[in-house]
């Protein structure tokens, strides 16, 4: 297998926080791989570690089977949570100047149409709305055209429109070949982009696959959502996991006309009832009894 990147025993400290707690995984090239969680699980941290803004407490990160070195600075394009740009400078003169601070270099005309900057290349960059500085901040981590693309949490606070544009954008970067390392708590983003998915929660991997494989191992029945509160005395007569959340309740089983029996038997309202395939979202509430999105 081609790994791109391999990362072995990886530790990161905080004063009385182990932010990054024994994290190993590789990444074979060309893969989309989605490192999920909570805020404060360890995302972020772990990849700034790699990306080389922070320095491990311990551990081995190897680029195409090397330290990384001057070619992993050049080959490599970051997307960081939050980025603040030049001010009075226009979109097209943003990546203009971002692009000269490299050798190797993506075209203007391959940046301006993949990330849809046509409209807004001779607009100040103060007055463009979030989605279209997301897509310029993409364009700005192509700007070397790069082998490795970290985006973190790339669509956080992005409305729905604006967050399927840049899946599709990364839709695009992926049929070029490139490998990605995407971190995001939005469990549809991962399911839809994401080869591979790493799972981490208090600075620790719990769970690491596909995400078709990890749903099919942890999650293979269906989740019931009741928009009214069930006397516990009830649910306790269910062979199966559930779970208040939001003033609802979330049955997870995967015998769900033996559920909806005992609900009838004991005249639960069900109107408002809500029967869907299980996700990524109530894999991790599963695996540690906390929701997801914290």
């Amino acid at each position: 297998m081609d790994l791109i990147l391999e990362v072995k025993n990886l530790y990161k400290y905080y004063p009385g926080v182990k932010a990054v707690d024994d994290v190993s995984f590789d990444i074979p090239r060309g893969t989309c791989f989605g490192l999920l969680g909570p805020n404060g699980a360890g995302k972020t941290t772990t990849i700034e570690v790699i990306e080389g803004i922070q320095k491990p407490d311990r551990g081995t990160i190897l680029y195409k089977g090397k330290p990384r070195d001057q070619h992993f600075k050049q080959e490599v394009g970051i997307q960081l949570q939050h980025t603040e740009l030049q001010q009075y400078l226009t979109v097209k003169e943003i990546l203009l100047t971002f692009r000269n601070l490299y050798a190797r270099r993506a075209t203007m005309n391959e940046l301006v149409s993949l990330c849809y900057l046509e409209e807004i290349l001779d607009r100040d960059n103060r007055k463009i709305s979030g989605g279209q500085k997301q897509r310029l901040l993409l364009a700005i981590a192509l700007a070397n055209d790069p082998e490795l693309l970290f985006l973190d949490e790339p669509t956080t606070g992005l409305d729905p429109q604006a967050r399927r544009h840049v899946w599709d954008i990364v839709k695009s970067i992926k049929k070029k070949g490139k490998t990605i390392i995407l971190t995001t708590h939005y469990m549809e983003e991962a399911q839809t982009l994401c080869d591979i998915v790493a799972i981490m929660d208090r600075g620790k991997i719990i769970a690491m696959d596909s995400p078709i494989n990890l749903l099919n191992q942890h999650c293979r029945g269906v989740t019931i959502t009741l928009p009214s509160e069930v006397d516990e005395n009830i649910l306790r007569q269910m062979s199966c996991d559930w779970y208040k959340v939001n003033h609802t309740i979330e049955i997870h089983t995967e015998q769900p006309h033996n559920c909806l029996r005992i609900l009838i038997d004991n005249d639960i309202d069900i109107t408002g009832m809500v029967v869907r395939s299980q996700n990524l979202e109530d894999l991790f509430l599963k695996l540690t009894g906390t929701q997801l999105r914290a």
